[in-house]
């Protein structure tokens, strides 16, 4: 991976040289370091504000985590409880039995099905009743590839 660390006048400016990195399968991206520093020392609407007006979606830190795992062919599916939201990485391609593995070898060896829906479904409808009423809550089986950013619900009897 190659980071180019463009000062704040230069940054945006460099999308060739990007191009010509991932051209030959190198990824690269353009930061302003000085501007993450200054960023990481400001509350979150503070930050929020500033990187609106660089152009910049997040920040350094999560677009480097991001980079990594797609780097490390890795992606990461969600389980919700009523008292918390927990993030599992697996490797892209892995399947629903791999994943419930992942959170617990009983759910593995019990495994009944999955029952799956993405993020930013649940943002936009606000909860999984929604979402079934839509037929956006799909029921999977052992075999079925977890996508990146999907909550899954594993059904397993041991």
């Amino acid at each position: 991976m190659v980071i180019i660390n463009s000062d704040e006048d230069g940054f945006g400016k460099s999308e060739e040289l990007l191009q010509n990195f991932e051209a030959k399968g190198i990824m690269a991206m353009e930061i302003a370091g000085r501007f993450e520093e200054e960023l990481s020392r400001l509350e979150d609407d503070e930050a929020q504000m500033f990187m609106e007006d660089m152009g910049i979606q997040s920040s350094i830190k999560d677009r480097l985590i991001h980079q990594s795992y797609l780097m490390m062919g890795y992606i990461s599916f969600f389980t919700v409880g009523d008292d918390e939201v927990r993030a599992w990485t697996i490797i892209k391609g892995d399947n629903a039995l791999t994943a419930a593995g992942k959170i617990h070898s009983d759910l593995a060896r019990g495994f009944i099905r999955a029952e799956c829906f993405n993020y930013e479904q649940i943002l936009e409808h606000g909860s999984e009743k929604v979402l079934k009423e839509k037929g956006l809550f799909r029921l999977e089986g052992k075999s079925y590839l977890v996508q990146d950013g999907e909550i899954v619900h594993i059904r397993f009897n041991v």
